[in-house]
């Protein structure tokens, strides 16, 4: 595989995601890039703004092995991650898997389940492994967790806990649409499901190489300086009690230059790193009334950014302007 055909890849995704989702480029932007890094991510929203859509019209542009878990609060960690069986035939016990042992697992209102069920998911997540009854089993690459939950609805759901909050490389928004894009969608939707008609444009195989290539786009010391400032600056900020984490440091980092490869280049600017920040650092931070709504976090992490200065040099090697 060639650097140039990262674009062109990840191109031919997007393409095929607006088949079904419309007018939110910038946001399969960020799930292109999140599933190409190997992470995994929350999508927080209301109902009915195609959460769950966007999560299957990825998960069938790529082929690899697609499962779906509803969440309840009658859910067990053994009906995730798969249990063994005793087989009076052979008087021996036998593994039954999971839906876990997938390549792109969609958590569906994941905090439906209780914090028991949901602990279950946190070796998946970190490992991409999982132990049962002492024996542990490596799960299939590319292997990533997309869950969504509903913000407005408090009854019957458990808060997701920082731990697990952490674990997830981004956090997005849908957001509603537009008046044209909605028309648009009553246009698109009228006779058929165009989901339906979705097949994959590229293999599993080919997420993985991506990822592997992409850990050679280039990050000048500067563009790092300026990662390093702004997590600081969250460790420092008096209306943050506990700012992000070495693992947010390394997402912001991985995030970056995976953004700058699907957008055509082999260096990181500090302008990937704004449009990064807010879905890769806002869902970690710790407000001290705790209970601050995401956009609340949203808007400390864009002040932060407002505040500290942005590098200008010339990001590219050496100087020189080497697009792909």
């Amino acid at each position: 595989m060639e650097f140039n055909e990262i674009k062109l890849i990840s191109g031919r995704i997007k393409e095929n995601v607006e088949k079904v989702i419309i007018g939110k480029g910038k946001v399969i932007d960020y799930m292109v890039t999140a599933i190409i890094a190997g992470g995994h991510v929350l999508l927080e929203d209301t109902p009915g703004t195609g959460k769950t859509m966007l999560a299957k019209s990825i998960a069938k542009s790529i082929d690899g092995k697609f499962n779906r878990i509803q969440f309840t609060p009658d859910l067990l960690p053994t009906d995730i991650t798969g249990l063994n069986i005793y087989n009076q035939d052979t008087h021996a016990f036998e593994f039954v898997a999971g839906p876990v042992f997938s390549n792109i697992l969609l958590a569906d209102e994941i905090n439906r389940a209780t914090p028991r069920t949901q602990s279950s998911l946190l070796e998946c997540m970190e490992e991409k492994q999982v132990t049962i009854d002492g024996n542990t089993r490596i799960l299939d690459r590319p292997f990533l967790v997309i869950a969504t939950q509903n913000p407005i609805e408090t009854a019957g759901t458990y808060t997701l806990p920082e731990a697990q909050l952490d674990r997830f490389m981004m956090q997005l928004s849908m957001g509603f649409p537009t008046e044209d894009e909605e028309l648009s969608i009553i246009d698109r939707f009228i006779q058929n499901n165009p989901i339906d008609s979705l097949s994959a444009v590229c293999t599993k195989e080919d997420i993985i190489l991506m990822g592997e290539m992409c850990k050679q786009v280039y990050v000048d010391a500067s563009v790092r300086k300026y990662m390093v400032d702004i997590i600081n600056a969250t460790r420092n900020n008096p209306a943050i009690s506990a700012g992000v984490s070495p693992r947010g440091t390394l997402a912001l980092l991985k995030t970056t230059q995976i953004y700058a490869a699907i957008n055509g280049r082999d260096y990181v600017t500090p302008e990937d790193v704004k449009a990064l920040a807010i879905p890769v650092l806002s869902h970690r931070i710790v407000s001290y009334t705790n209970m601050a709504k995401n956009s609340n976090k949203e808007a400390i992490i864009q002040t932060i950014i407002d505040r500290i200065a942005t590098p200008t040099e010339d990001f590219s090697i050496k100087g020189a302007n080497n697009n792909f």
